[in-house]
């Protein structure tokens, strides 16, 4: 007794029929539960106020700490001593809990000791993200800039 292999049909293609049918029931499920999410938009609610209430989601505000070539520090563009800095920072930590960020932006001629009083004030406050910004060589002043304000 022989066994016949029918060779022809070993190497035939895939079958599309069943992956149609798994894409049409994709298309439904995503129809219906793009539907279901805009039905619990519609319904007319007057939602209670709350004073306390903070978004989900929010954007974190960065705290410039500028030092000039004297060593003054100024919050944003307002000079500041010091300890009133600290207490800034504190109050900004407070009021972004999510975290605060601050960039500290150094003269080049001003002495480290000035940047490192910055960095302890941004530390006593609970703050960890606090960078020091520089300019890249492209961005560089060029010579003729050396009698800047």
């Amino acid at each position: 007794m022989s066994v016949r292999i029918d060779k022809g049909r070993l190497g035939s293609g895939l079958e599309m029929t069943p992956l149609i049918d798994v894409v049409f029931l994709l298309m439904i499920f995503f129809l219906v539960a793009s539907r279901l999410e805009e039905a619990d938009r519609v319904i007319d609610v007057v939602l209670p106020q709350a004073s306390a209430a903070k978004p989900l989601t929010s954007r974190v505000q960065e705290f410039v700490i500028n030092i000039d070539r004297t060593g003054a520090y100024h919050a944003g563009a307002r000079p500041v001593e010091l300890a009133e800095l600290e207490q800034l920072l504190r109050q900004a930590t407070a009021d972004q809990p999510t975290g605060q960020r601050v960039i500290l932006r150094a003269d080049e001629d001003v002495p480290h000791k000035f940047v490192v009083g910055a960095m302890n004030a941004c530390v006593l406050a609970g703050i960890d993200d606090y960078h020091v910004q520089s300019v890249s060589p492209s961005d560089a002043r060029s010579p003729s800039d050396a009698g800047r304000p």
